[in-house]
């Protein structure tokens, strides 16, 4: 009896759960690109976009830390993204304001840039305001700083326009969370173009020389005759090597520098600032350890720079300083010499050493060590310096670009042609020489046991 009342409740319960589990299996899945944390579905816009052959803007999207910011837009909307073409980034964008958007210090900057590029709306090429009695249409773009400034579709002699751009492909990828239009260039919204004016401005402000450098006869040092006029902002008249410090087969004695002693650069926090980068960088700290402690090569740079003069520096990472040895850095002025063969004197970023070396093959770079040239070529897709076991591999471009001083990290230290030939025979001399020192040593001592046995038989006699 017991067992009947308890049970029919029991058979109600297996059934209603039965009904809940049928019902949780017919339910349809719920998309990932939809979810709260920001789950991208693999067949989202934004991983084709990453995959497609807009590499250049891609690649600018991941420089620019914005994948997550996207993968947020595109769980809570379905987007649009006027893609420019590769040679609208690549060879028709201004240099310097190219090279204004990957300095690090305006990473907000190239954010914005290419947020503009983004509209919280599909619209497709259907739905594009064709015709003359279509008005243009205004649409708000994922820039946050854009300032009220919209991104306007119109149509003009039977093209699509965005902005200024051209569209050259309609629809080009479509997904189900978004679509991508090619256009023919890049869209600057204003505030972007603001931020690049005032730092372009302040620069050449920065860069102008007031005075002329005097010229100085090489080999007495002196004045010849006043120094002839020097356009603003023009190269220094000196040479380098003429204005650096007196050092062991350096340079020659110094010369007064451009800058006068006015010191119109601020070469001294230029280089701290350098050195500050290099040790948040991580990896180069006995790099900067040599340059403050061991020599006064910081000095040096902040006064050359503070006269007008720009240096590229070729740092060696802490793994290829660690292989010198001890004979390599006991001599004296060692430390400096191996420093002073990686300085070049010139502005040189990562993009024009790789450039140059595309176009010509090899290219050779004076040093601030005289007369001593450092040779450049491409290798693996990558600037190599160097020639031989003595190589080494641009491996971190650009940790450093201010307009007057460039850092790039490489994977070896350098060492001219003649220096790294010359370690490859003295091996070979020391143990050659080994055997020959121990018999002359063993002739010596059977000779004076010679001498004192007979001078022991002299004296017993």
């Amino acid at each position: 009896m017991d067992s009947q009342i308890y049970g029919v409740p029991n058979l109600l319960l297996l059934t209603f759960f039965t009904f809940l589990v049928f019902r949780a299996s017919a339910l349809p899945a719920k998309p990932a690109s939809s979810s709260g944390g920001g789950q991208i579905n693999s067949n989202s816009v934004l991983v084709a976009l990453l995959d497609s052959h807009y590499t250049e803007l891609s690649e600018l999207v991941e420089k620019a830390l914005l994948l997550q910011t996207l993968e947020e837009a595109v769980s809570k909307h379905n987007i649009t993204i006027f893609a420019p073409r590769n040679e609208a980034l690549e060879r028709d964008l201004d240099p310097e304001f190219k090279r204004f958007l990957l300095e690090p210090g305006n990473l907000k900057s190239l954010q914005n840039l290419l947020m503009f590029h983004m509209i919280p709306t599909r619209i497709e090429s259907k739905q594009w305001p064709v015709g003359v009695s279509k008005k243009p249409v205004h649409h708000t773009s994922l820039c946050p700083d854009a300032n009220d400034e919209k991104i306007q579709l119109h149509e003009k002699n039977g093209e699509k326009i965005v902005g200024m751009a051209k569209v050259i492909k309609s629809d080009d990828i479509i997904r189900p969370d978004g679509i991508i239009h090619g256009i023919e260039r890049l869209l600057v919204p204003k505030s972007v173009q603001q931020d690049f004016n005032a730092r372009r401005s302040l620069r050449a402000t920065s860069a102008v020389l007031p005075e002329g450098a005097p010229e100085v006869d090489p080999r007495t040092h002196r004045l010849k005759k006043p120094a002839p006029s020097v356009p603003a902002g023009a190269p220094p008249v000196l040479p380098v090597f003429d204005a650096m410090a007196p050092g062991p087969s350096l340079a020659p004695a110094p010369a007064p520098g451009p800058g006068g002693p006015h010191h119109h650069f601020d070469g001294e926090s230029q280089v701290k600032d350098f050195i500050q980068t290099l040790l948040h960088y991580g990896g180069y700290n006995e790099m900067a350890d040599i340059l403050v402690n061991l020599t006064s090569l910081a000095t040096e740079m902040g006064r050359l720079v503070s006269e007008g003069y720009v240096l590229t520096v070729l740092a060696p990472n802490d793994e290829a300083m660690a292989k010198l040895t001890t004979d390599q850095l006991s001599e004296p002025g060692a430390p400096e010499q191996i420093m002073y063969y990686h300085l070049i004197p010139e502005y040189q970023t990562e993009e024009s050493m790789y450039n140059a070396v595309r176009r010509f093959g090899k290219v050779k770079y004076d040093t601030l060590r005289l007369p001593h040239k450092v040779v450049a070529e491409e290798a693996d897709g990558s600037v190599k310096f160097g020639q031989g076991e003595g190589s080494a591999y641009l491996f971190d471009p650009d940790i450093y670009t201010d307009g007057r001083i460039s850092v790039q990290g490489i994977d070896g230290v350098l060492f001219p042609p003649e220096e790294i030939k010359a370690p490859k025979t003295a091996p070979v001399a020391k143990i050659v020489s080994k055997p020959r020192r121990g018999k002359l040593l063993e002739l010596a001592c059977s000779m004076l046991g010679a001498v004192g046995q007979d001078s022991h038989f002299s004296t017993c006699h």
